[in-house]
């Protein structure tokens, strides 16, 4: 790989995912810690990386890549001996872009409008339609088959085992038996399972 790799990241944040992935793909890389309860997040040698102020981030070269969906498809497709990425012309590419973009298209916005009580904008302007359609269309995915993509195991369910561990802890989502079982599946699988160790220590 010509160029190293450089990981922004706040232990039990969204990046935890993030690190996991990094952990499956066996990628070699560096972790800049980014202590938000300081506020480095918004100091300016940091928002001159992303001025958003967020994490996850990474740095490849030239190339800085931010938001999580993003940050997915780019590492995934980046070590394809992993094998976490269906190539361009497989047939599951289709739908395993689809289920990482669902999740920041549909799964997000609903979850935080339904932690805050908001209410959601009009069906027509809302961008998951409603809260109960966007979690049947998951779940009724999730009981096709182990992972999101059947038999095939990828970047997608480090995303989504990730990011349902945390909903449902806090309540944000029901824990329903295709979603609790899903979360075990893959939060059980030993790389995941020791990076969101490390980090839950790394947090202390």
């Amino acid at each position: 790989m010509p160029h190293h790799l450089e990981f922004f990241h706040t232990p039990q944040t969204r990046s935890t995912g993030v690190l996991a992935l990094l952990k499956e793909l066996n990628a070699e890389f560096t972790v800049h810690r980014i202590d938000q309860k300081a506020g480095e997040q918004r100091k300016p040698e940091y928002l001159a990386l992303n001025p958003m102020g967020k994490v996850p981030a990474i740095l490849h070269g030239g190339a800085l890549v931010t938001e999580q969906v993003a940050i997915y498809l780019y590492l995934a497709d980046l070590y394809p001996d992993a094998a976490l990425a269906p190539r361009i012309g497989d047939p599951l590419r289709g739908p395993y872009l689809r289920w990482i973009a669902f999740y920041g298209s549909c799964f997000e916005p609903a979850v935080v409008d339904r932690s805050l009580k908001r209410e959601q904008a009009p069906q027509g302007l809302c961008p998951y339609g409603d809260y109960d359609t966007m979690l049947s269309t998951l779940t009724t995915q999730l009981e096709k088959g182990p992972y999101l993509l059947g038999e095939v195991f990828s970047a997608a369910d480090v995303l989504w085992g990730n990011a349902l561990g945390w909903t449902t802890a806090f309540g944000l989502v029901p824990k329903l038996p295709a979603i609790t079982q899903y979360v075990e599946r893959i939060m059980g699988r030993p790389t995941i399972a020791a990076a969101v160790a490390s980090d839950a220590a790394a947090a202390r």
